[in-house]
């Protein structure tokens, strides 16, 4: 899996490990990733982690960190592919540099890590769960390349369902809403009267909770059935796990 270093990837490779999976974490966040693998391990009673630095980017860097992955796991049955970033930007003001970071991490990222997954899993079926985002789906006004590079995503997701289909390998995609380090830093970066007023649109835009949900309780359990056999026959699809905020039809 990628972006296992931090947030929802972290809490990814903790419940994975606990599940009694042997997973390999993928993140360019060297002492993060190794810390994150080595107290999941410490936990563990019958699954493990292993570290390989990765920048999900860079094809020759997915590459070589996926093959040396196959080798340490002797192949490839799930991958959950979490990395990316977010920056903020307006339609009239966005630059090449922020549209080009978005594209590269988000949507190249995604390219990148499935086709180095097919290769693995083409042979004998398997699971790839990528990261979509709600704006993705309706957009955000205020970061447009990051919208863009989500919604490359969601199209790429169902493309390759129908492509890799015969290959007995699904592709989804998951959309959060979650609470992680990134956000708390959000946060202590408001005014009293900003976080007041933040709150009190969250409380009106999460049907459940009226907050961002919670990466242990609330997300990785369903990452965790997203990796299973009981979820072998979804594919294409975009998951919301966001307490109500992006409503599908």
């Amino acid at each position: 899996m990628t972006g296992g270093a931090r947030g929802m990837g972290a809490a990814t490779v903790r419940a994975y490990v606990a599940e009694g999976a042997q997973v390999v974490s993928l993140d360019l966040l060297e002492d993060e990733g190794m810390a994150v693998a080595e107290a999941a391990n410490a936990a563990a009673e019958a699954g493990s982690a292993n570290f390989i630095a990765c920048d999900v980017s860079s094809r020759a860097s997915v590459d070589a960190a996926f093959a040396e992955a196959a080798r340490r796991l002797g192949g490839l049955d799930v991958l959950a592919h979490v990395a990316g970033l977010e920056r903020g930007d307006t339609a009239e003001d966005c630059d090449d540099a922020t549209w080009d970071l978005m594209l590269n991490v988000n949507a190249k990222g995604t390219m990148y890590t499935n086709q180095a997954a097919f290769r693995l899993m083409q042979d004998h079926g398997g699971q790839i769960i990528n990261f979509g985002s709600a704006a993705g789906v309706k957009g955000m006004t205020n970061a447009v390349a990051y919208s863009a590079s989500k919604g490359a995503v969601l199209a790429w997701t169902r493309a390759c369902a129908q492509s890799w289909g015969r290959y007995n390998i699904s592709v989804n995609a998951i959309a959060p809403a979650i609470w992680t380090p990134m956000y708390d830093a959000h946060r202590a970066r408001m005014s009293n009267s900003e976080l007041a007023s933040h709150d009190e649109m969250m409380r009106m835009a999460v049907p459940l909770g009226g907050k961002l949900g919670d990466p242990v309780t609330q997300f990785a359990p369903v990452m965790v059935f997203m990796a299973t056999d009981g979820a072998r026959f979804i594919t294409g699809q975009t998951l919301p796990i966001d307490g109500g905020v992006l409503m599908l039809t």
